[in-house]
């Protein structure tokens, strides 16, 4: 029996050992499979974290996948922004991101994409409920490893170009960005300070959130001893950030908002961009005066997402 508490609003999350095993998880990964192939999507792409936990969580989800039919493509440890970029880039109708995200070590969890759409809410409960009547379907699926980190590197440099010089701090915090982050910039001819690069599911240095301040203090007294032109924390999956200037002052999300929303404004003039309710007053207001079009939104990565495909706007958060 599945303890029902780790089927989340957003995703499945749980105690390692305690609200998963690997038995529980090679039975997530029938109940996950079984809801792709009753929407129509047959091959998926499995990714996931550093965590101590990830690996055998890989090879369960992955039995229990092919178990129903589902064909899988593993493309290993990654952030999860490398794992939402592979349903772009490879032939697959959804995915798994194994990841326990900013929580402590103990935990570890599923992202769950499907039709290049995030699961969340009752289509997670259909899966609970699917696992609960044990209603699988059977078949025997293939599997095929496949490296996309130089590929994503690749496709973000290509369009960014640096006009002056930069020193940058770099806290991968030993999580998941470690793999791609200090490489990503050095690509940009970016001087970096890498802090905690070494993947290590242990998290030994500090709690893998950035926007806790007592998480970036080594950020912080970096950038200011270094005088770097500024500081990126990342949590333990790498899909969250913390930024400081080059004063050690922290960046808020709707002020860097604020600076996203400007740039991607004078390419889409007169766009809308999306913001959650937990922003200040000051974001529309320069989403406003920048020429774009604001509009407030629920909170979670899920709501936002859907909003962006239903208004095709070009930046939310």
């Amino acid at each position: 029996m599945i303890n029902p508490y780790i089927f989340r609003e957003y995703d499945i999350r749980g105690v390692v050992d305690q609200d998963l095993t690997d038995d529980s998880v090679e039975l997530l990964g029938k109940g996950i499979g079984t809801f792709m192939l009753n929407n129509q999507a047959k091959k998926i792409s499995i990714g996931g974290d550093v965590r101590l936990s990830t690996e055998r969580f890989r090879e369960a989800l992955i039995a229990g996948l092919r178990s129903v039919g589902v064909d899988v493509v593993d493309i290993g440890p990654v952030p999860t922004p490398v794992q939402y970029f592979s349903m772009y880039r490879l032939d697959v109708d959804g995915g798994v991101m194994i990841t326990g995200s900013h929580n402590p070590p103990e935990f570890n969890g599923f992202k769950i994409t499907m039709h290049k759409s995030p699961v969340y809410g009752d289509d997670i409960q259909m899966i609970k409920n699917i696992i609960d009547r044990q209603t699988f379907t059977r078949g025997s699926g293939s599997r095929e490893k496949v490296s996309l980190i130089d590929e994503y590197i690749a496709y973000i440099v290509k369009d960014i170009k640096i006009t002056r010089p930069l020193k940058i701090a770099l806290d991968s915090g030993n999580g998941a960005a470690s793999l791609v982050a200090h490489r990503l910039f050095k690509e940009l001819d970016v001087d970096t300070i890498n802090l905690f690069d070494t993947p290590d599911g242990n998290f030994p240095n500090h709690h893998p959130d950035p926007t806790v301040v007592e998480n970036i203090q080594e950020l912080i007294k970096t950038v200011r001893k270094q005088k770097a032109d500024f500081g990126v924390g990342y949590d333990g999956d790498g899909d969250r950030i913390g930024v400081v200037d080059e004063n050690g002052e922290i960046i808020w999300g709707d002020r860097l908002m604020i600076l996203f929303s400007r740039e991607v404004l004078k390419t889409h003039p007169g766009a809308p961009v999306i913001f959650e309710v937990k922003c200040s007053q000051a974001l529309p207001e320069m989403i406003e005066k920048f020429g774009g079009k604001p509009i407030m939104w629920r909170t979670g990565h899920s709501h936002l997402k859907k909003k962006m495909k239903e208004t095709g706007a070009p930046l939310a958060g």
